[in-house]
């Protein structure tokens, strides 16, 4: 198994064999707890107005460069996710944008052979499929802020995929206190922003929450996120 390290809009665009699309704040923290509050299905979707166009009586759920979009039913913040609870969520169809994660997957999906959704949440789940699945090539893409800017959530959950893949050391205290330096943690942890709540960034780096990775599989003219649970990886 070749790992290969690819970051930001180039790196989706790049990324061959299995690629894992990587976006710890927020977006693929925010999908895990959408299927674990009973979301029947989940829809990624990066053009506004088609979200709209799709919504039928699903939810949108989502953010434009952090940002609230107007509109929407809920912008895209685990914190809020999960204190909307399951009653919100079960049975519904959810339609999931994001700047950097989703709009990072159809990229991948264009080359690569099958393309896996990550963050610290399912980190482990998504190495137990890997190795299940054991490719040639599998590509890491760190979707980076907004897909243009390296960012250290992303990377180091990367490492931290890697050490579970491939024995590499990966020390998460250290990573922490990296993260929590950085501008991307302290936006939201130094200002009083309700749409940039605190609890995410406690919520987005708790590592393997769930027992499932995500795989985005196109479902028509659309991409569904589809939980694969770990008991239904034995023997396959």
């Amino acid at each position: 198994m070749e790992i290969r390290r690819l970051a930001l809009a180039g790196g989706a665009e790049a990324a061959t064999g299995l690629a894992v699309v990587i976006d710890v704040f927020r977006s693929f923290s925010s999908e895990p707890l959408l299927i674990h509050l009973g979301t029947r299905r989940l829809l990624l979707e990066n053009d506004v107005e088609r979200c709209f166009a799709l919504r039928g009586d699903a939810l949108l759920v989502g953010s434009r460069n952090e940002e609230p979009i107007p509109g929407f039913d809920l912008t895209n913040s685990p914190s809020q996710i999960l204190r909307a609870g399951a009653e919100r969520f079960r049975g519904r169809t959810v339609i999931h944008r994001s700047t950097s994660g989703v709009g990072g997957v159809p990229a991948a999906l264009a080359g690569a052979d099958e393309v896996l959704l990550a963050s610290f949440l399912n980190a482990r789940a998504t190495a137990a499929y890997i190795r299940r699945r054991d490719p040639a090539i599998v590509s890491l893409v760190a979707m980076g802020s907004r897909a243009t800017l390296s960012a250290p959530e992303d990377e180091r959950c990367a490492d931290y995929l890697e050490s579970l893949l491939a024995g590499k050391a990966y020390d998460h205290i250290a990573a922490l206190a990296e993260i929590l330096a950085h501008h991307n943690a302290r936006k939201y942890l130094d200002a009083d922003n309700p749409n940039l709540p605190k609890d995410d960034i406690i919520l987005c780096l708790q590592r393997d929450l769930v027992d499932f990775a995500l795989r985005a599989e196109r479902c028509g003219e659309s991409i569904e996120a589809v939980p694969v649970h770990l008991e239904n990886l034995i023997g396959h």
